[in-house]
């Protein structure tokens, strides 16, 4: 009489894991460039509305809003452009990557988001988007 096992070998069990590994690296890459993409998705709609904001602040004063002739956008300038376009409300995803400051002068603009790994994204007052390293 022979003995027959209802279980799984070591090699079976072994190719199992294997192909699970695979899988998830394979799905783990492409999750990365799906946040990726969306995040960078989510800036260009941040520049647009801020760009908006900006046409706002100049049919009331009568110039831009600037932080000055050059920026570097980080936390604290994004919170100065939340203050100074948006009347303090929190419009800038505070989880998002990217950070947000104006320059340029009282007659013209530039909206740039920087997250800080070197993609840079740069709104002019004429509507479009260059994008640097993105």
């Amino acid at each position: 009489m022979t003995a027959r096992s209802s279980g799984f070998t070591l090699i079976e069990l072994l190719v199992v894991v294997a192909i699970i590994g695979i899988l998830s690296a394979v799905g783990t890459v492409a999750y990365n460039g799906y946040v990726g993409g969306a995040q960078k998705k989510s800036a260009e709609s941040m520049l647009q509305q801020i760009a908006l904001a900006e046409t706002e602040y100049y049919s009331m004063t009568g110039e831009y809003y600037v932080s000055g002739d050059t920026c570097s956008a980080d936390s604290a300038s994004s919170t100065a452009v939340e203050t100074n376009l948006f009347d303090g409300s929190e419009v800038i995803d505070s989880e998002s990557d990217f950070n947000f400051c104006v320059y340029g002068s009282t007659i013209d603009f530039t909206v740039k988001a920087d997250n800080g790994d070197g993609c840079v994204l740069t709104l002019g007052r004429n509507g479009s988007i260059n994008r640097s390293s993105c």
